[in-house]
């Protein structure tokens, strides 16, 4: 079978320009100084616009208690 309204080489190229991927923009927490994603929490202090949004010290000991009581279950 051939194609009817084949499109050419440079009209494929011009629809697949913009399918390349972008670098993300990553910049320094003013707080702690880790690099951290723009308009986000900081993953390393949990701070947005000098503000705690997430506390990451309860949910360390929410992950670790989790896990204790995971390893007590499978050593039963």
């Amino acid at each position: 079978m051939v194609v009817r309204m084949r499109s050419t080489t440079s009209h494929t190229g011009n629809r697949r320009s913009h399918h390349a991927l972008k670098a993300m923009a990553v910049s320094l927490c003013p707080d702690c100084g880790a690099p951290s994603l723009r308009h986000r929490a900081c993953g390393n202090c949990g701070k947005y616009k000098g503000k705690v949004v997430v506390d990451l010290k309860a949910k360390a000991e929410k992950k670790a208690k989790k896990m204790k009581i995971k390893v007590a279950e499978a050593n039963k």
